[in-house]
């Protein structure tokens, strides 16, 4: 599922926007201060940014201009009081994706962050994923073998999507924690080993144990049923 940092001041806006993101299974960062925001998107991987313009240390113009001249490429939607249209226009100028304007009903903001990933070029949207007999769903938290639920822990779903969006990558255990993990959570390479031990046990008990390759010394990388040794 993508992977979402949510830059806003107001604590009462930050935490509807960031839990109902987390109830359809986005993974969410979020921070109050402007610089600490600039600072983890140019330091981890994000799908999607939600700046405030007004922040009190730096605005969401100055974060979205520092960002877009050092080749950053997350997608951007500013969320603000502000709504002149020069204001709007100031905004995507300086390099946002998208314009919403408080108060907001949270079901548009989700709506708009769908119709953001549907067009970008990375193809992070909630498709259903397939790969032989296994198929995942983002949108409804899903994983079927031959049609059969196979249950999974949120972690091991995150890292079985990731994999599934890019068959034959080879990721080190840093990369996956960069994508699969929030930087306030608890992690190491010890614990993605786990988590992929643990998955592959569950995969094994369809017959598909071997999706999950070890490139020894490196990483781990997906490799669909038709071209496994």
């Amino acid at each position: 599922m993508a992977k979402i940092l949510v830059i806003e001041d107001d604590q009462a806006v930050r935490k509807t926007v960031s839990d109902q993101l987390r109830l359809e299974h986005y993974t969410v960062e979020e921070t109050d201060n402007g610089r600490e925001g600039l600072s983890r998107l140019r330091a981890y991987d994000y799908d999607v940014a939600i700046v405030d313009w007004n922040l009190p240390d730096m605005t969401g113009l100055d974060i979205c201009r520092e960002y877009r001249s050092q080749g950053g490429s997350a997608l951007m939607l500013m969320l603000t009081g502000k709504s002149k249209l020069t204001e709007k226009e100031e905004g995507l100028g300086a390099g946002f994706d998208d314009y919403l304007v408080k108060p907001f009903e949270v079901r548009e903001l989700s709506a708009r962050i769908r119709a953001l990933l549907r067009r970008a070029s990375s193809k992070i949207t909630s498709d259903v994923l397939k790969v032989g007999k296994l198929s995942l769903d983002p949108r409804t938290f899903r994983v079927t073998h031959n049609e059969e639920d196979l249950k999974l822990l949120p972690k091991e779903f995150a890292i079985l999507e990731f994999l599934m969006r890019h068959p034959h990558v080879v990721f080190s255990c840093e990369a996956v924690m960069s994508r699969v993990w929030t930087a306030d959570e608890v992690s190491s390479p010890e614990i993605v080993r786990t988590h992929i031990k643990n998955l592959r046990k569950k995969l094994e008990k369809v017959d598909e144990s071997s999706l999950i390759s070890t490139v020894h010394g490196v990483g781990y990388k997906l490799v669909p049923p038709k071209e496994t040794t």
